[in-house]
């Protein structure tokens, strides 16, 4: 049976777009804005999402709970959610969207059961609904129906298997590839900024490979914007490589980059307000200023 009511919690990039195709789709979308931000209200807003205020209101209203936010505040988050169900006795079926390792994941679960309520893992892989490219969640645990259930609104939905955390590892392995390379042509464009070979450098890219450094324009002057909540989801990737025996190295040194950009002016920037006329080398000789050289 698909729920009729969904709460999203941190409505912001992505859980925003989510809760619009969901509403678009017939589905009741509430969130609780007790606390919150005037962008995460502002884009509540603009989604056509119902504030109820507290996280505990949303507890007893909701069927299904969306937790998408920083991945840094996915275990206090659920923390939170199990005192609300804790305090007024509903149970809804939780689902951890956030980026974070299996074991993260895992605890997670653990957190949401010991409260007494279902819990399905997640991984959200692509843009947010209506942005292009497609939103695909990929869900596992022993009951994933709920979420199997809103395939099609908006969004595809398909479960990996019965066990939590396995939804979590694909979503780690995919973004250890795409954030990862992206700090990876931060760390290359920034290294030959500094050793003085940069226009050498973007030169011999146009002849020899056009099609990446037609990626580092487009993303790298953005990747301030997102740098501060994407550290944790680095140090996550970093935790679940370890944890299979792979080296945790790169990843390391791909949440210390975000690290660096987000000490420079543009991570107070958000996506909306990303300044477009700024160049890649404007960019690079911005994020030289802020490295911590020995």
């Amino acid at each position: 049976m698909s729920p009729d009511t969904i709460a999203i919690l941190m409505p912001g990039d992505m859980g925003h777009g989510v809760g619009r195709a969901l509403r678009e789709h017939g589905k009741r979308v509430i969130t609780p804005l007790d606390g919150r931000s005037d962008r995460t209200k502002g884009l509540a807003k603009a989604a056509g999402l119902l504030d109820v205020g507290s996280t505990s209101d949303a507890v007893s209203e909701a069927d299904l709970i969306l937790s998408i936010l920083p991945p840094s505040s996915a275990i206090s988050q659920a923390q939170q959610v199990a005192e609300a169900m804790a305090s007024t006795g509903a149970k809804p079926c939780y689902v951890d969207c956030n980026a974070v390792s299996p074991d993260t994941a895992i605890r997670i679960g653990e957190i949401i059961s010991g409260a007494g309520a279902p819990f399905i893992d997640c991984g959200i892989i692509g843009l947010a609904p209506g942005k292009g490219g497609g939103t695909r969640f990929y869900v596992s645990g022993t009951d994933t129906a709920p979420m199997l259930a809103l395939h099609g609104l908006g969004f595809d939905v398909s479960s990996v298997g019965d066990e939590p955390g396995r939804a979590s590892a694909l979503k780690m392995s995919y973004a250890g590839l795409t954030k990862g390379t992206w700090t990876l042509h931060t760390a290359v464009l920034l290294a030959a900024q500094q050793l003085g070979v940069l226009p050498e450098l973007l030169e011999e890219f146009r002849i020899s490979q056009a099609a990446t450094l037609r990626d580092m324009e487009t993303r790298v002057s953005r990747l301030p914007a997102d740098s501060g909540r994407w550290i944790a989801e680095m140090e996550e990737i970093a935790s679940t490589f370890a944890s299979a025996g792979v080296t945790p190295g790169f990843h390391e040194g791909a949440a210390e980059m975000f690290r660096l950009l987000a000490r420079t002016p543009f991570a107070s920037e958000t996506r909306e307000t990303i300044d477009p006329n700024r160049t890649l080398e404007q960019s690079l000789a911005a994020f030289g200023e802020y490295l911590e050289t020995k």
